[in-house]
C-alpha cells in the first residue's frame, strides 16, 4: 500500500498536494472575478472608438407602427376582429333572431361585447346580447374552429354595461321626452351659447339599478335602465344624473 511521504517540515506530500489544488483554484476563481470586473468596467464606461476615415454608420429609424392584426388568434389570446365578425354571425342564429328584439325594437338581440372563453383546447368566442323581448341576457358560445354554437345562456336580472349604439339610443330618447329641455338649458348655461345639437357632446353611461326609495325608476334592474354621463366635447360636463331612461319601457323619468 502507498503510504504519503512526509516533506522536511513534516508536511504529507498528498496534503501539500491537495493546498496547492485549492490554491489553484481560489487563484483561478480570482482571475475570472477580476476579469469579470474589468469586462463590467469596460462595459460600464465605454470608451470613444479612434477617429477613422470610415464614414460611421447612420442610424436607423424603426417603424413603430404595429402589423396587421392576425386573423386568428392562438390559444388564450383576445379575440381578432375577424373572429368576432364570424362569432357575431354565427351567434346570431335564425330562432334568437326571430324570438328577441333588439333595443330600437327590431328583430334580432342587441349586441353588448365578446370575449375569449379561457382553459378550453380550443378557440371558443363568447358573444353576449341582451333581449329586449323579455328583459334577459344571452351568451353564445362559439366554437371558432367548427364555427358553430357549442353552448347557449339566457338569464334575467343581468346588467352588464351598455353598448355605444344603446347610449345613443337612450340620448335620442331624452331629447325626444319634455326632460330633454332640461339638458339644452344647461348645455347654455354651462357654454355661454344656444343648443347646437348632439353632435357637440361626449356622451357615456352608468347602467342604473333602482334603489329602495326610487319612485320615478322603480323596475330599472329588471328592465334595461342608463343614467347618461354627458360632456361639451372639450368642455365642461353637463350635471343630469337624476334623470334615468328606461330603454326597456323607452320612458325617461327623473329620480325623486
Amino acid at each position: 500500500m502507498l503510504r504519503d511521504k512526509a516533506r522536511p517540515d513534516g508536511t504529507p506530500f498528498a496534503t501539500r498536494r491537495r493546498r496547492w489544488v485549492w490554491g489553484l483554484g481560489v487563484a483561478t476563481v480570482t482571475a475570472s472575478a477580476a476579469f469579470g470586473l474589468a469586462s463590467y468596467q469596460a462595459g460600464a464606461t465605454p470608451t470613444p472608438a479612434p477617429t477613422s476615415g470610415v464614414a460611421a454608420e447612420q442610424p436607423r429609424v424603426t417603424d413603430p407602427s404595429p402589423g396587421p392584426e392576425p386573423v386568428t388568434g392562438k390559444g388564450n389570446d383576445p379575440l381578432t376582429a375577424t373572429e368576432v365578425d364570424k362569432a357575431k354571425t354565427v351567434a346570431l342564429t335564425p330562432s334568437l333572431i326571430a324570438s328577441a328584439k333588439d333595443v330600437t325594437g327590431a328583430a334580432g338581440p342587441e349586441y353588448l361585447s365578446s370575449e375569449i372563453v379561457e382553459e378550453t383546447s380550443v378557440r371558443k368566442a363568447a358573444i353576449y346580447f341582451y333581449d329586449y323581448r323579455d328583459n334577459s341576457l344571452v351568451k353564445q358560445v362559439v366554437d371558432l374552429g367548427t364555427g358553430k354554437v357549442s353552448a347557449s345562456f339566457a338569464a334575467t336580472g343581468m346588467q352588464p354595461p351598455a353598448s355605444s349604439r344603446e347610449v345613443s339610443t337612450a340620448l335620442d330618447l331624452l331629447l325626444a321626452d319634455r326632460l330633454g329641455a332640461e339638458l339644452r338649458d344647461v348645455y347654455t348655461r354651462a357654454t355661454g351659447r344656444p343648443w347646437s345639437g348632439k353632435e357637440d357632446l361626449t356622451v357615456g353611461a352608468h347602467v342604473y339599478q333602482a334603489r329602495p326609495a326610487d319612485t320615478g325608476a322603480a323596475q330599472c334592474g329588471k328592465h334595461r335602465c342608463l343614467q347618461l354621463v354627458v360632456q361639451v366635447t372639450g368642455g365642461p360636463y353637463i350635471d343630469i344624473n337624476d334623470i334615468i331612461i328606461d330603454l326597456s319601457g323607452r320612458t325617461v323619468a327623473r329620480l325623486t
